[in-house]
Order: C-alpha cells, then structure tokens, then sequence
C-alpha cells in the first residue's frame, strides 16, 4: 500500500517531540506539506529542519492559552488549505481522582478539549470546501479502560473521545472523518516522567516499575513513536475513507478489550 500526501496540508499539534514529531515527520515523508504547531520555538526550528521535503512551516501557540491557540489556528487557516489535523498534546499530571483539585479538572478540560475544539472549529469550512478532512485526536488507551492513578487524565480523556465521536457523526456527509489513536507505554518523555514518579512515590526502583509496565504488555515491549504515527498516517490518507467515529489501540495488545 502506498500512502501519497501531495497536495495536502496537515497541522500537527506537539510536533517537536515524541509522537506528535514522530507524525510531523511521516506525513512529511509521505508528500504532505506539514505545518508544526507547538509553544517552544527553537524546537520548532530544529524539528523543521529535520523534515523531509520543502514547503513545510511552523506557527508557536502555548496550549495553556486557549484564547492564544484558536487565534493562532484562525491565522493558519486564513492562509492555508488544511486537510489534516492531528490533535495532541502531554497529558494531565498523574495521580488518583478523588484527591484531585477541581481546577486540575478545569486545566485538563481546556488543554484537551477546547483546544482541540477551537482548532477543529477553524479548519472545518476548508476542510468542507475541499471535500476532504481528517481529524485524528492522539488519546489515551483509558478511554476504553482507566488506568490506575491517571483520574485526572481518564476523566478527560472520556470526554474528548465522545466529544470526537459525535464530531465523527456530524462531519462524515462533508468527506470529513474523526478518529482517535489510543497509544498505550510508548517511549516518550512522558513515560519516562511516569516510570520515575511512581518510582519515587512507592520506593521502588524505576528498572522495577518499568518491568511490571513490561509485564502487562503481551508483545514485551513499550511502543515506539513511530509505530503510533504509522496509525496516524494511514488514518489521514484516503485509504481510510471509510473508517470514521472509531478507536484504534496501538498498545502491543495490553488493553484488556476489544
């Protein structure tokens, strides 16, 4: 199968690192022009540089600033065809639900949600009048299961998955498909800060944490970014026209349902 982006415009949300530059450089390499968008800059120029082909850009926006991120994704798309928007960003500090104050709930809600709400509210009407679109929201595996000590992050995270399902069922009559990558342990900065965390907060030594993490995986392995931007590729391109509203777990098999 071959995946060809000439002619499409992606913008890829947390693309100086991890998955989301791991995507950047895929839809880079398979012909699509890629417009990174991220709060630090002078990643941003390195991560541009490291792109494959020409024509490719950035644009800076703090996701801790909805109001600075909708402006900066209006400016985009005054300017710019965008086909493709790959919505990702870090996820919420760990820790139990129950002992979470309520304006960490209230930080998640609009780092997650309205972000990726206010991008998608600004390149609809392209995405419309080209009659093709991709939504692909990077999540969590708890959506389908809570993970233990992520209740911040499982409440959320439940949140933009339904939020991206009813999208998916309004959208599709315009050519418009929303669909969610569900990463399980992916090596990535934030594994590494929640390996160390829950190695200092139990006393166990963090080669002793990651084995247990490795133990629960059948393939015996974290995932590589790669892998999950693989997902994220094919569900951009055309030839998945007709998956649309649905989950896709890239987590060597650990979530324990279908």
């Amino acid at each position: 199968m071959i995946i060809d982006m000439q002619g499409k415009t992606a913008v890829v949300c947390g693309s100086t690192a991890g998955i989301g530059k791991a995507t950047a450089m895929e839809l880079a390499a398979s012909g699509a022009t890629v417009i990174l968008l991220a709060r630090n800059e002078e990643k941003l120029k390195l991560t541009l540089s490291e792109l494959p082909g020409s024509g490719h850009s950035y644009a800076v926006a703090d996701f801790s600033n909805p109001t600075q991120v909708a402006e900066v994704a209006a400016r985009i798309a005054a300017t710019n065809k965008v086909h493709i928007l790959v919505n990702n960003t870090g996820g919420p500090a760990a820790g139990p639900a129950h002992t979470a104050e309520t304006h960490a709930f209230l930080e998640a809600f609009q780092l997650h949600l309205i972000n990726n709400h206010n991008l998608v509210q600004a390149f609809i009407p392209g995405m419309k009048a080209a009659g093709y679109g991709r939504i692909i929201n990077v999540i969590s595996t708890s959506v389908k299961v809570p993970l233990p000590n992520l209740g911040v992050s499982n409440t959320i995270r439940g949140a933009v998955g339904n939020w991206s399902k009813t999208l998916a069922n309004e959208l599709a009559g315009f050519g418009i498909t929303v669909n969610n990558v569900l990463p399980g342990a992916t090596e990535t900065e934030r594994l590494s800060s929640i390996i160390e965390n829950k190695s200092i907060k139990t006393g166990t030594h963090a080669d002793d944490v990651k084995a247990e993490m490795l133990h629960e995986i059948p393939a015996g392995r974290f995932g590589k970014p790669q892998e999950v931007a693989n997902a994220i590729c094919f569900l951009a391109s055309d030839k998945a026209a007709y998956i649309n509203g649905t989950n896709v777990v890239v987590d060597g098999g650990r979530t324990a349902c279908l």
